[in-house]
């Protein structure tokens, strides 16, 4: 293999609870909720499908659904779909609708799975490229270098920049093109077979992980080392 795409959400990091997102939302807006109002008020976020990177909707809304099929081509739509699923639940004040969506931009929001450092090191050692490939609406470089996980990246793929989003080929094939790799010796890896599946189009290789709580994923990434060889 001559390269490694990597999904971000779900493959290389984990977003925090729905409920570790509202406190946090809360707490920097100056705004507070009972224990069992803000268990509750968490619950039915995760519920909305809210949370990026979190659940799907348990139910989409009619209203939404055009914008929410599209939300990883722009900046805007992934901000107006996930706003739009979240005041669907009522919050203390509106603004925390936007507090929302801010506060999961921002690396606090985000735990790398324990081996995603030790698997993106070794493949940096061996010489062999690194890509990350998102369907997202949100510069995530700067969760990279927070975390200390930028160094072993070469190119970032993300949705939003392109305005295409995965299974589309084309952004597997920028991606690709990005790290001078034939599609024949790439592994794709990530935790949506009809996202990350998209892949395979261009003969590339894919591995899947289960999007899984970090601790209880500490090790999923370990055989994309084997596989690379």
């Amino acid at each position: 293999m001559a390269a490694v795409l990597f999904d971000f959400s779900g493959t290389l990091f984990r977003a925090e609870s729905a409920a570790s997102w509202l406190r946090a939302a809360l707490d920097e807006t100056g705004h507070a909720l009972s224990e069992p109002e803000l268990a509750a008020t968490a619950r039915a976020l995760e519920a909305a499908g809210a949370l990026p990177g979190g659940a799907e909707p348990v139910e989409l809304p009619a209203d939404l659904a055009a914008v929410w099929a599209v939300r990883d081509e722009s900046a805007a739509l992934h901000r107006a779909a996930y706003t739009g699923l979240s005041r669907r639940v009522p919050l203390p004040d509106p603004g925390l609708h936007d507090a929302l969506y801010e506060r999961h931009m921002s690396p606090a929001a985000w735990t790398p799975y324990p081996d995603a450092e030790k698997v993106l090191r070794t493949l940096r050692g061996r010489g062999i490229g690194v890509g990350v490939v998102s369907n997202i609406g949100w510069d995530l470089r700067p969760v990279f270098r927070e975390h200390g996980l930028d160094a072993y990246v070469d190119a970032y793929v993300l949705s939003y920049e392109h305005g295409v989003q995965k299974p589309d080929p084309r952004l597997f094939a920028v991606a690709c093109e990005a790290l001078d790799a034939d599609p024949r010796r790439v592994l794709m890896v990530g935790d949506n077979r009809a996202a990350d599946g998209g892949a395979t189009t261009l003969g590339c290789r894919v591995h899947f992980v289960d999007h899984l709580p970090a601790a209880q994923r500490p090790d999923a990434l370990l055989p994309v080392l084997d596989l690379v060889g």
